[in-house]
Formats: C-alpha cells, sequence, structure tokens
C-alpha cells in the first residue's frame, strides 16, 4: 500500500520533526530529568500513543476530502501548507524556547504517567492541525486505497515517535546538562526545526 520512497521520505521528515523542540519532547525530557529514566519513558509513550487519536480524525478528515473532490483535497493541501510555513516562522522568530522544563510534582505511578502523557497529546488542538497538514504530503491519491496509506503513515509516526521519545528520556540527565551549558542552544534548535516547517510547507503548497 505504501511504497519504500514513500516510507523512506516519511520517516525521514517525520523523525526530524519529532526531534525538533516541541512540547511533547520537552515533557519527555523534563519527565525523565526530575522522576526518573523509567518515568520519562512510559511518559513519552504514552506521548505517543495519543498520536493515534490524531490519525482517526487524519484518516476521516483526508479520505472524506479526497472523496469529496480533487479541488476540496487541493485546497487542504494548501491550507496545510500555509500552516506550516507559519509555525516555521514562528520557531524562527522564537528566543529560544527550547529549554528542558520540569513537569509538575504528581505521583509517578507508571499507569497514571502513561495516561497524562497520552491526553496531554490527544487533546492539543495544535496537534490535530499538525496530523491534518503533514499526513497529506504523503498521500498518494493515485495508488488507491487513501484511508489505508493515511492510517499507516500514522501508525509509523507513532512508532518512530515512541523510540525517540524512550531514548530521550534514557538520555534526560546528559540532554539537560547539554541545554544547560549552552543558554543559545534552544534558539539555534527553535531555527532549524522553523527552517524544516517552512521546507514541509513549501513543499505541500507546491510539490506534487
Amino acid at each position: 500500500m505504501l511504497t519504500p520512497e514513500q516510507i523512506f521520505g516519511f520517516l525521514l521528515a517525520a523523525v526530524a520533526i519529532t526531534a525538533a523542540p516541541g512540547p511533547d519532547n520537552l515533557m519527555v525530557l523534563g519527565m525523565g530529568m526530575s522522576k526518573g529514566r523509567l518515568q520519562g519513558a512510559v511518559f513519552g509513550l504514552g506521548c505517543a500513543l495519543g498520536c493515534l487519536s490524531h490519525t482517526v480524525l487524519a484518516v476521516l478528515g483526508v479520505s472524506a476530502v479526497i472523496a469529496a473532490s480533487p479541488v476540496a483535497f487541493t485546497a487542504l493541501r494548501l491550507l496545510g501548507g500555509a500552516y506550516l510555513v507559519w509555525l516555521g516562522v514562528q520557531s524562527l522568530r522564537s528566543r529560544g524556547g527550547a529549554q528542558a522544563v520540569q513537569p509538575g510534582a504528581a505521583d509517578a505511578k507508571l499507569g497514571s504517567l502513561l495516561l497524562r502523557g497520552v491526553l496531554a497529546n490527544a487533546i492539543n488542538p495544535k496537534v490535530v492541525l499538525f496530523f491534518l497538514s503533514f499526513l497529506p504530503q504523503f498521500v498518494v491519491p493515485a495508488q488507491g486505497q487513501v484511508a489505508g496509506q493515511t492510517a499507516l503513515l500514522g501508525v509509523l509516526f507513532t512508532l518512530q515517535a515512541a523510540v525517540l521519545f524512550g531514548l530521550l528520556a534514557l538520555c534526560a540527565g546528559s540532554v539537560g546538562r547539554w541545554l544547560q551549558r549552552r543558554p543559545h542552544a534552544g534558539a539555534w534548535l527553535d531555527r532549524v526545526a522553523g527552517v524544516l516547517f517552512i521546507g514541509l510547507g513549501a513543499r505541500l503548497m507546491f510539490v506534487r
């Protein structure tokens, strides 16, 4: 259903986006630093699993739009691309938001942390918009089974996010110390993320 080129290109972009500074990975980093590696990894797994809820919405939304008309799908791509470019501009204007954050001192039971991670991601409307903007870039309507393509892309995103968040939690102490020793590192990381988002947005709007 997905070609090797689709999978490779999607995973390359997904890993770069997941690794870029953002609320989820900074919360995982803070959790790992404040409560321990295992707790951070479990919280990160919850954040990754939260992506599945957005995948369902993307499957329904993208499939419905494509079924409605090719013109509507083009409009979705243009709006999604503009949204990604806007995210990129905001990151370029950032003064260094990519700093390690410390979550509140809630109880550290693993089940509770997993649920907190799922909810933190699932109820974030910005992530919904991001998925609706990002996944259509890698869907090829001519190949058919649009819903299946979108679902598989969402699952791939979830799997790579779980791996990266787990690694981040395991390395939380080292990453946190690295950020603290380099006050301007957050600003540069935000700028890298900004260029990435603008590039993806431009691709979505102008390359097909």
